[in-house]
């Protein structure tokens, strides 16, 4: 045991470069190989005079090895296949150094052997990678590890279906989602579906029943023999169990006895959608019972409920619908303006369900005559009680056009004249603020110019705090047409009647703007001559 100890010594001398006792071994083992640490245990992992040996790592790893073997699993990828264990997993780095350490958002599952598709493809490792799902209970001792995991369905999965069908689940499903299942053909089934059926439910055959204690949807042993084993014999055996003598799949209410019946030959005419409905849906009784059918109340309900009845009695339905669909209506815009509210202008291309049916159901009675009563009054109390009195909207709109105004400015403090005809309402009455929100404004409007323009002259013309900008320009363009520069402190004669304005009146330029300088302190003549 010494010689053995002195060769190991040596050995590891060799490999680490002899720097003292103290450093003979690159670094402590981490946490897995703890047990491998001392002198005695370096050829658990080294060969001697050469680095960590692969087939000494597979010798403690044999579950490992035994996938390498049979050719399966990550470790024998081509990603991973002819590499040296230690280029992945070195140690001597420290107890809580990580020996296994994958790169998750870069792994690539499919090197693996078993590819991640559907919604696999969106699970977490730890998902799928936990100890209940390790059939093997070596493999489920280790605290952390990704083997072990059986590639069958029913390895991951509870089999819902309790062993009553075949355990390939990809025979039905794929890896998108349990339900439905895509891959099932019930055309393939002992059942084929025909008809209407093909339009049903599963759940109303396959029943969600108890078994075992568990919810279990019933798909094997439903009984299928006859009509009834699904289907109640509403004729109480009257006709035997043989439905289809007189069903058909496609309809049960199209009989085969009656297809070719011509019911014009009776004192009602089947007409629209009369000719789709079932002879039971009429025909309560027996075929031959008679049936009221003078009015359509005599069968359908006052979907109206007497909205339109006069001294109790509701017109006839046909007034306004016909048979080919409830839905819809024949009344006409003639009809329309014999009410109490005549359709005009926009008026006349609003759907009627716009006004009728601002509910769940349809009203045509005390709906409402005024604007208000259907549109929001935006201006509220914004606009004076003088110009829209009680909400009334047509003072100013129309009802051809919403945006179509039609005011006269001059019953005002402020008749429009000029370019201000040119412009809009909303041009003067809808501000915009500094937060970008758009503010009324109606009452109390100031009509100054400079309540609305900006003064570019920046106050040169000033008096008494108001720039009177009309002494100089006018309202049809925003020339100074009125500005005679003889009624200045400075009038122009001689030369200076042919002297460009720019060439006295330069710009300026502050901090806050740029403009032109028209008043001058010094006026004498060498305030510009030299």
């Amino acid at each position: 045991m010494g010689i053995r100890r002195t060769i190991i010594f040596i050995f590891v001398i060799v490999l680490t470069g002899f720097k003292g006792f103290n450093q003979i071994s690159p670094g402590d083992l981490a946490a897995p190989h703890a047990h491998l640490e001392g002198m005695s245990n370096c050829t658990e992992c080294h060969i001697l005079g050469e680095k960590v040996s692969n087939d000494k790592c597979l010798k403690c790893h044999t579950e490992l090895k035994k996938r390498i073997d049979q050719q399966k699993g990550y470790h024998s990828s081509s990603v991973i296949k002819g590499k040296e264990c230690v280029s992945c997993h070195s140690d001597h780095h420290g107890r809580n150094f990580e020996i296994v350490r994958i790169v998750l958002e870069k792994f690539d599952h499919k090197e693996t052997g078993y590819e991640l598709a559907g919604a696999h493809a969106k699970k977490e490792c730890k998902d799928c990678h936990k100890p209940e799902f390790i059939t093997d209970q070596e493999i489920k001792k280790k605290k952390k590890t990704y083997l072990g995991l059986g590639r069958e369905c029913l390895a991951c999965h509870t089999d819902y279906h309790q062993k009553t069908l075949s355990t390939d689940c990809a025979s039905c499903h794929d890896f998108e989602k349990f339900k439905p299942a895509p891959k099932f053909d019930h055309s393939k089934a002992k059942y084929k579906l025909l008809g209407k059926h093909q339009q049903v439910e599963c759940l109303k055959c396959h029943k969600i029943e108890t078994l075992n204690g568990q919810k279990h949807q019933e798909f094997t042993g439903v009984l299928f023999g006859t009509c009834t084993n699904c289907h109640k014999d509403v004729h109480n055996n009257q006709f035997g169990q043989n439905c289809i003598q007189c069903h058909t799949e496609e309809s049960f209410h199209n009989i085969k006895e009656m297809k070719n019946f011509d019911h014009s030959k009776t004192n009602y005419k089947l007409e629209g959608k009369h000719k789709f409905v079932a002879c039971n849906a009429c025909h309560k009784t027996k075929y031959t019972d008679p049936l009221k059918h003078g009015k359509c109340t005599d069968c359908h309900k006052d979907y109206h409920e007497k909205q339109f009845a006069k001294q109790g009695i509701s017109p006839d339905c046909s007034t306004c619908h016909n048979l080919n669909s409830f839905a819809g209506s024949s009344y006409t815009i003639d009809q329309h303006n014999t009410t109490v509210f005549p359709l005009q202008g926009g008026h006349l291309a609003t759907p009627c369900f716009t006004c009728h049916k601002k509910e769940q159901k349809w009203s045509f009675k005390n709906i409402g005559k005024r604007c208000i009563d259907c549109h929001e009054n935006i201006h509220q109390t914004l606009i004076s009680d003088k110009f829209n009195p009680e909400g009334a909207c047509e003072s100013c709109h129309n009802v051809n056009r919403w945006g179509e105004i039609k005011f006269d400015h001059a019953k005002t403090n402020f008749a429009l004249s000029g370019a201000h005809q040119k412009q809009t309402c909303r041009s003067c009455h809808f501000i915009k603020q500094d937060d970008g929100t758009v503010r009324q404004h109606f009452i109390g409007l100031p009509v100054s110019c400079n309540s609305c323009h900006k003064d570019k002259h920046n106050k040169q013309f000033e008096k008494e705090g108001v720039t009177d900008c009309i002494s100089c320009h006018d309202v049809n363009d925003w020339k100074a047409a009125k500005f005679d520069h003889n009624n200045s402190r400075f009038k122009l004669d001689g030369k200076h009647q042919n002297i460009a304005c720019n060439k006295c009146h330069k710009p300026v330029q502050t901090a806050q703007l740029t403009y032109i300088q028209y008043k001058f302190e010094n006026i004498r003549c060498e305030a510009c001559h030299k």
